[in-house]
């Protein structure tokens, strides 16, 4: 195991044979970190986060620091659950969960920039990106594939779907759906994620099935509860669209408008 001679780290923390701690570094008790997983330079690692495999900590992240919530007592053995491959920039901080059963949860192979905030309670899928400086609050869900842009603050309890895109500096208040693209203060639906479901791999035919699908909803003239029953009436639809169709029935604080 590569520890550097300035690194702090607890007898009681869990760590894979083949970890690397950079100068610097602080891991603390009850944590445990997996196979291939490096931790670089002025790193802190807080008690109850729990690494997957071949994760990469950059120079300052702070993982699984306490909730910034005036209402939490700090003597609570909340967690930090994080999943394989994922990358975490310079400054970047991650906030543990509130509650013992509610922890902070990254999937898989997620990127976050320097300076990124995911909030306590927050929930990551796989695949996503988060770029410099953005805000997740508290309680934000993120499906997969995501990628959302440098300077956004998305407002706590908010969800973000499936290889949705949203533009830098956006303030994001209601729910974004899946496959879309957001811009805005406040942000609104300007279109759809063309280029990352291009990249993606849909095809041309699943692209004009879920372009259409957002047609019927928000050009229809149609209220969004119409909209979904008239899309549900559709023989064959694909995964995609009954996705969209779940997330807008789903939705708690609402899904955001079209420009």
């Amino acid at each position: 195991m590569k520890i550097h001679p300035t690194a702090i780290v607890d007898s009681k923390a869990e760590l894979h044979e083949s970890v690397e701690v950079g100068a610097y570094s602080i891991i603390e008790k009850d944590v445990v970190i997996g196979e291939g997983t490096v931790i670089e330079t002025g790193a802190r690692i807080f008690a109850g986060t729990r690494f997957g495999k071949f994760n990469k900590v950059h120079h300052g992240a702070v993982i699984g620091v306490g909730p910034q919530d005036l209402g939490f007592d700090p003597n609570t053995a909340s967690k930090t659950i994080i999943g394989d491959n994922n990358t975490f920039k310079e400054y970047s901080n991650i906030h543990r969960g509130t509650k013992v059963d509610s922890p902070t949860v990254i999937g898989n192979r997620n990127y976050v920039m320097g300076n990124a905030h995911v909030g306590h309670d927050c929930i990551l899928g796989d695949d996503n990106i988060l770029t410099h400086g953005l805000v997740l609050a508290g309680h934000v869900t993120v499906g997969n594939k995501a990628f959302i842009s440098g300077l956004v603050a998305v407002h706590q309890f908010c969800f973000v779907g499936d290889y949705a895109m949203i533009a830098g500096c956006s303030k994001v208040v209601q729910d974004v759906p899946p496959y879309a693209t957001a811009d805005g203060n406040p942000c609104t639906i300007i279109g759809l994620n063309t280029v990352g479901l291009k990249r993606a791999g849909f095809s041309p035919e699943l692209r004009t099935a879920i372009k259409n699908a957002y047609k019927t909803i928000y050009h229809s003239g149609m209220n969004y509860r119409t909209a979904l029953e008239e899309l549900e009436k559709q023989s064959n639809n694909p995964k995609e669209v009954l996705d969209i169709i779940n997330f807008f029935k789903n939705s708690d604080r609402g899904v955001m408008n079209h420009r």
